[in-house]
């Protein structure tokens, strides 16, 4: 399968450059470039790629003005967000606009196919324990009633979905549960699905913000 990639940055040289880099991959193609945020979303309706790159600072809407825009539809592509500020704001900003992925623009080549494969094999891109460093320090406080949808989920499943919140990996939770790995694949993937969310950064952040998880609780 050929990874359909769309590049959304105001600067021509580094839509150039990034084109370059993701074109010698054999299992890659661009399909598309924008310049601004709403030509990012119309490309990204249009061409249906799996994945988006997107700067922040663009005219016209921004990058995570596009991310929100695209993620609130069916079918929408996974998101890498794109800038030269390596700050915790930029990046929660990133996830709560639902992105898959944060890479900064001096990233090696290497690291930017990498995160394209990864994103478009459905999961996400950053290390669990920046995630939750960066959810916990930005996160608001939650409403006075937890969201409906948490009843939903089982005893293990809310368990899972703490274990989450606090950064381990399926492993991690698998040892702390004592179950099996593959059992706890299929708790994630079940509290995903009755969430409605996308992976599991955007679990991370619904812990947090819907209060199951409080900063410094971890």
């Amino acid at each position: 399968m050929t990874i359909k990639v769309v590049i959304a940055d105001d600067q021509r040289m580094v839509r150039a450059g990034l084109r370059m880099v993701i074109e010698t991959e054999p299992d890659m193609t661009v399909v598309g470039e924008a310049s601004d945020g709403v030509e990012a979303v119309a490309l990204a309706r249009r061409l249906r790629p799996e994945v988006v790159l997107m700067d922040i600072a663009m005219p016209r809407q921004d990058g995570l003005a596009a991310t929100r825009v695209l993620l609130s539809a069916p079918g929408a592509p996974r998101i890498i967000v794109l800038t030269t500020f390596d700050t915790d704001e930029n990046l929660y900003n990133a996830l709560r606009a639902g992105a898959s992925g944060f890479l900064l623009k001096v990233s090696s080549p290497e690291h930017l196919i990498t995160a394209i494969r990864v994103v478009a094999g459905g999961e996400a891109l950053l290390d669990p324990a920046i995630t939750t460093r960066v959810i916990s320090a930005f996160a608001g406080s939650p409403g006075p009633q937890p969201p409906p949808e948490l009843a939903e989920l089982t005893p293990r499943e809310t368990d899972v979905l703490r274990l989450m919140a606090r950064g381990l990996s399926n492993g991690e939770i698998a040892a702390a549960l004592t179950v099996g790995e593959a059992t706890v694949k299929t708790h994630v993937a079940r509290v995903l699905m009755k969430l409605g969310l996308r992976d599991r950064v955007q679990a991370v952040v619904y812990a947090y913000e819907s209060g199951m998880v409080r900063a410094g609780s971890a």
